[in-house]
C-alpha cells in the first residue's frame, strides 16, 4: 500500500509550508507565503501550499495516510516547562501558565488543524496524526534527508519550538536520539535576535543585515560575553538584559523590544543612525564572534564523540541561515561532512515533521536532490499572464532562451529568469531569480537602484558552473544551496567583487548539469561569451515580498520594478514603448 505524508508547518505562527512524501520520497513543497503574496504569511495555515502539494502528486485527499506536524505536546514531568518556569519568575502569569497549562498552543493548534483538514476534505477520523517536537522536526529534516548512513552529529539552534531552543542529537540507523536540549529564554538564536533588534533592524530578516556587516567591525573592541553565562558545557542568557519578557522589556513608542532598559544603560542608546557608526559596527562583529564562538563550543563538548567516529555534522533550524556560523562549524577539524538543510527555518519543519513520520513508519527515505519542489507553468501560459495584465507588456518567442539571456548579461543588463518548478527555501538558485555579471562592477548599484534597495555594503551572491568552481574558490567545499560562505582565491576578489564579502568570501550556489539543466546551459553561454561561467543570483522579488511564484507574480513584479528584461520559459517579457511625448 502507497503511503502517503503531508507535513504542515505554521504550529508556532509563522513559516506555514505543505510538504508531501510518497513512499519516503520528498515529491512537492511550496511556502503558503508565495500563494497569498505575504511574507512570512503569519497567522495563516498552509491552504494553497497542501492544495498545489497533492495536485502536483495527484494525491486525492482521501489518500493521505498521515498528517504530521512540527509541534507536540510537551510533559510536565520533561523538565522543559519547569525550567521555563523558574527562568521567568519575573513575570508570575508566565511561569504560572508554563507549569498548570503549558500546551496550551498545541492544543489550541490541534483544534484548528482539524477545522483546516475538513476545508482540505481529509477526513481526521481516517488519517494517522503525527505530532512532532518542533525541534526534532529540525533536526530531522537535516539528518533524514542528509543521505548520510553512519552515526550523525545533528544540531538544530532555534529561536524557540514549544520550549526548546536548541538540540544535540545523535542520527543512527534512521533514529534519533537526544543528547542534550536548551530551554528557552536561554537561546543562542534568541540572543542573536535581541541585538538584532538593538542594533535596529526587523526580526526575523534583519538577522541577515546584522551578519553581512560583522565583517566590516572589530569583534574584539568590545566584550559581550556579558550578554551570556557559558562555561564549555552549558549556556544561559543574562535575561536581564535580553530575551526578556514583560515589564523586563524596552519600550519605545508603544513597542516592546527584545531586550531590556538596563541593556541600553550598558550599550548605549539603541542605534537610529547608521549601523557603520562606533560602537554598533563592533558589537554587530561582537555578537557574531561570541555566537560562533558558543555553538562551535557546544558542538564540540556535546557531539565530539559522534563527529571523532564518523565526522558527519547535520545543522538546521533559523540560526542555520547564518552562513558564517555554518562556515565556522564546517571547519571544526572533526567535520569531515556538513549539511545544512537549504529549508532550514520554520517551512522547513515541515519537511522535517513528514521525514520524521516516515521514519518512525519504517520507510526509507531518499536523499534530498533537489529543492525544485513548487509549481511549474507552461510557455502559454507565460504568454497569457502578459496578455492578461493591464500594461500589456511586450513578449516575443525565443529560440534560446539561456542564450538569449547571456546576450543581455554581457551587454550590462539585469535579466529576471523564470523557469521550471519554484524553489522551497529562502535561496533563489536558478528558477526565480534576477541574474547580472558580477565581472562589472555597477551591476550591484544597478540591482540596488532599480529593484533590491539593499544597503551598499551589502554584496549579492554567485551562481557558478562547477567546473569553475574548483578554481575560484578556495576550498574543497563545494556547496549547492548557499548555505555557507567559502573563501574566494586572491586572484578573483577584486574582478568579481560584486559577490565577494568585505572577508574575502562568498555564498556560493555551485551548479551542475544534472541539478539545473536549463541554469547550466545559461552558466555555459556565459562561459563561452565571457570566458568565466559566473553569474549574480538575487531572488525575484522586491523587498518586503515573497518569492514570486506564478507567471501572474512575475509579470506583477516586473511590471512594479525597473527591470528592463524577464525571460519566462521560452518568451521574452518587455515593457510597452511609451509615447514621447509622454
Amino acid at each position: 500500500m502507497t503511503q502517503v505524508i503531508l507535513g504542515l508547518s505554521g504550529a508556532i505562527g509563522h513559516g506555514p509550508a505543505a510538504a508531501l512524501f510518497v513512499d519516503g520520497k520528498l515529491v512537492a513543497a511550496a511556502e503558503e507565503e508565495r500563494f497569498i503574496r505575504r511574507k512570512h504569511a503569519k497567522g495563516e495555515m498552509p491552504y494553497h501550499a497542501a492544495r498545489f502539494c497533492m495536485q502536483y502528486a495527484q494525491i486525492n485527499p482521501s489518500e493521505v495516510n498521515i498528517i504530521a506536524i512540527p509541534s507536540a505536546s510537551i510533559s510536565i514531568f520533561s523538565g522543559a516547562r519547569w525550567h521555563y518556569a523558574r527562568r521567568h519568575w519575573y513575570a508570575p502569569d508566565r511561569a504560572i501558565d508554563s507549569i498548570f497549562n503549558g500546551n496550551r498552543r498545541y492544543r489550541r493548534h490541534v483544534r484548528r488543524l482539524k477545522v483546516f483538514l475538513e476545508q482540505l476534505h481529509i477526513p481526521w477520523q481516517e488519517i494517522k496524526f503525527v505530532p512532532v517536537e518542533h525541534q526534532l522536526a529540525h533536526a530531522s529534516s537535516s539528518y533524514h534527508l542528509s543521505g548520510y548512513s553512519k552515526k550523525t552529529a545533528i544540531l538544530t539552534i532555534d529561536s524557540r519550538g514549544e520550549y526548546a531552543s536548541m538540540l544535540l542529537a545523535k542520527g543512527e540507523n534512521g533514529k534519533i536520539k537526544k543528547l542534550k536540549e536548551f530551554y528557552d529564554p536561554d537561546s543562542l538564536s534568541g540572543m542573536y535576535a535581541a541585538i538584532t533588534d538593538y542594533l535596529g533592524f526587523d526580526i526575523p530578516d534583519g538577522e541577515f543585515k546584522v551578519m553581512g556587516m560583522a565583517p566590516f567591525g572589530d569583534p574584539d573592541k568590545y566584550d559581550l560575553s556579558f550578554l551570556a553565562d557559558f562555561n564549555g558545557k552549558n549556556f544561559k542568557v543574562n535575561n536581564k538584559l535580553i530575551s526578556t519578557v514583560g515589564f523586563r522589556r524596552f519600550k519605545a513608542k508603544s513597542r516592546g523590544h527584545y531586550f531590556s532598559r538596563k541593556l541600553v544603560e550598558i550599550l548605549g542608546p539603541r542605534r537610529e543612525g547608521a549601523l557603520v557608526d562606533d560602537p554598533y559596527i563592533h558589537y554587530a562583529a561582537g555578537i557574531q564572534k561570541l555566537y560562533e564562538d558558543i555553538a562551535a563550543a557546544l558542538v564540540t563538548h556535546y557531539l565530539y564523540p559522534v563527529m571523532k567516529e564518523s565526522g558527519q555534522l547535520v545543522f538546521a533550524g533559523t540560526s542555520s541561515m547564518n552562513i558564517k556560523l555554518n562556515q565556522r562549524l564546517e571547519s571544526l577539524p572533526c567535520v569531515k561532512q556538513f549539511f545544512v538543510h537549504p529549508a532550514c527555518g520554520d517551512a522547513g519543519t515541515a519537511i522535517g515533521a513528514a521525514a520524521y513520520a516516515a521514519a518512525k513508519q519504517g520507510q526509507m527515505i531518499q536523499p534530498l536532490k533537489t529543492v525544485f519542489l513548487g509549481p511549474k507553468f507552461t510557455k502559454a501560459q507565460c504568454i497569457s499572464a502578459c496578455r492578461n495584465h493591464r500594461d500589456k507588456p511586450q513578449w516575443q518567442e525565443l529560440e534560446n532562451a539561456p542564450e538569449a539571456a547571456a546576450d543581455l548579461l554581457v551587454k550590462g543588463k539585469l535579466v529576471a529568469w523564470f523557469q521550471g518548478r519554484m524553489e522551497f527555501g529562502p535561496r533563489a538558485l536558478g528558477n526565480r531569480s534576477i541574474l547580472g555579471n558580477p565581472g562589472q562592477p555597477e551591476v550591484t548599484d544597478l540591482l540596488n537602484s532599480r529593484v533590491k534597495f539593499r544597503e551598499r555594503w551589502r554584496p549579492f551572491c554567485p551562481s557558478l558552473l562547477d567546473t569553475f568552481a574548483a578554481d575560484f574558490l578556495d576550498s574543497e567545499t563545494m556547496p549547492k544551496y548557499m548555505c555557507t560562505s567559502v573563501p574566494v582565491k586572491e586572484k578573483w576578489r577584486e574582478k568579481f567583487s560584486p559577490v565577494v564579502f568585505h572577508d574575502g568570501t562568498t555564498r556560493p550556489q555551485v551548479v551542475t548539469h544534472d541539478a539545473n539543466p536549463r541554469f547550466y546551459q545559461l552558466l555555459k553561454f556565459m562561459e563561452e561569451k565571457t570566458g568565466f561561467g559566473i553569474v549574480i543570483n538575487a531572488s525575484l522579488n522586491r523587498p518586503a515580498e515573497a518569492l514570486v511564484c506564478s507567471p501572474e507574480d512575475a509579470v506583477n513584479m516586473f511590471i512594479g520594478s525597473e527591470l528592463e528584461y524577464m525571460i519566462m520559459e521560452d518568451i521574452l517579457v518587455t515593457k510597452r514603448d511609451e509615447p514621447e511625448d509622454w
